[in-house]
């Protein structure tokens, strides 16, 4: 059954990156009935939401994600950069400060970081 779960979830992140993210949520949701605490298809769904204009959506489910998983900095990466696209500068680099505090040769958050 784990395979089963992993084939869905990489069917559903190559959908997501495709920009197919009507199949790729079809494809999440099988991950997250099987899983439900499936962090990464929780993450992606984060992702879909925004790339499908939910930008309040995708603030809640990346930001409940850090929460409850506040080790995850891919998630929380994700939520910085959707707060800098959003305007919402210094939660964005308080995000990328964490991040950098748990891991200072994070590649993308030293780039972002310049913009704080």
């Amino acid at each position: 059954m784990t395979t089963d779960i992993e084939q869905a979830y990489q069917r559903g992140f190559q959908l997501r990156c495709n920009g197919s993210y009507a199949e790729a949520r079809i494809e999440l949701q099988k991950v997250l009935r099987a899983e439900p605490s499936h962090v990464d298809a929780l993450h992606q769904i984060g992702l879909i939401q925004g790339f499908e204009g939910d930008f309040d959506g995708s603030l809640v489910t990346l930001q409940n994600l850090c929460t409850k998983y506040s080790n995850n900095l891919a998630v929380r990466y994700d939520l910085a950069m959707t707060q800098m696209m959003l305007g919402m500068y210094e939660e964005a680099c308080a995000n990328f400060r964490t991040i950098l505090a748990a891991d200072p040769t994070h590649e993308k958050a030293l780039q972002q970081i310049t913009y704080c």
